[in-house]
């Protein structure tokens, strides 16, 4: 895909009680499953820490911040920032399945409009989603007026909000498994046990 994507490692993990991004599913860190997902299909990965020295591991280009502890929006604008390509897939650390299939999907979308945000179920995923680059000053501009949730950012932006009736192509179970982000021990337990199930089927 003519797209880069940016990683987010996340914040405070203050629900989990530890990094979630290195949490081992199957062996593997997460965030280093995630990065195996996406590697082949984009041609630029960045990563977006405060703490680059736990991810060294990876060898990705990292940023931090230029704002720190302003939340997602945040990450975003740095990643937004740092990127080489207009078309961006964001992608939050905590969603271990994600699906290069379906990011292609909403790249294909993209056409005139400033992102392509996801709503399953009715709950927007704007933490797997795409952006272009051009939107980092809208971020910014929400970050300097402390405007901090997405909504508010995506109220300002050409969005182009697909559902399920838009991806005929994915069953209601598949989207359910991609779209599910860990944030407590029990969701990561969930996790585990749904990765097992993936290897053995």
């Amino acid at each position: 895909m003519k797209a880069g994507a940016i990683l987010l490692s996340g914040g405070k993990s203050s629900r989990m009680g530890t990094n979630k991004a290195l949490l081992p599913i199957n062996e593997q860190p997460n965030i280093e499953r995630i990065v195996s997902l996406l590697k082949p299909h984009f041609l630029e990965l960045i990563l977006v820490t405060n703490h680059p020295e736990e991810y060294r591991f990876l060898q990705l280009p990292t940023v931090s911040d230029h704002y720190p502890g302003k939340g997602p929006l945040a990450g975003i604008h740095a990643g937004l920032t740092a990127a080489t390509h207009e078309i961006n897939a964001i992608v939050a650390c905590d969603m271990p399945f994600v699906s290069p299939a379906l990011a292609k999907v909403m790249i294909g979308q993209m056409a005139d409009y400033d992102a392509v945000v996801p709503v399953i179920c009715g709950q927007q995923h704007p933490l797997f989603s795409i952006f272009k680059k051009k939107t980092a000053a809208v971020v910014e501009n929400s970050i300097k007026t402390d405007q901090l949730r997405m909504k508010q950012v995506l109220e300002r932006l050409h969005v182009h909000y697909m559902t399920e009736g838009d991806l005929p192509m994915f069953a209601a179970g598949e989207l359910e498994r991609i779209f599910f982000n860990m944030n407590r021990p029990n969701e990561y337990e969930e996790a585990k046990r749904w990765a097992r199930t993936i290897i053995e089927t």
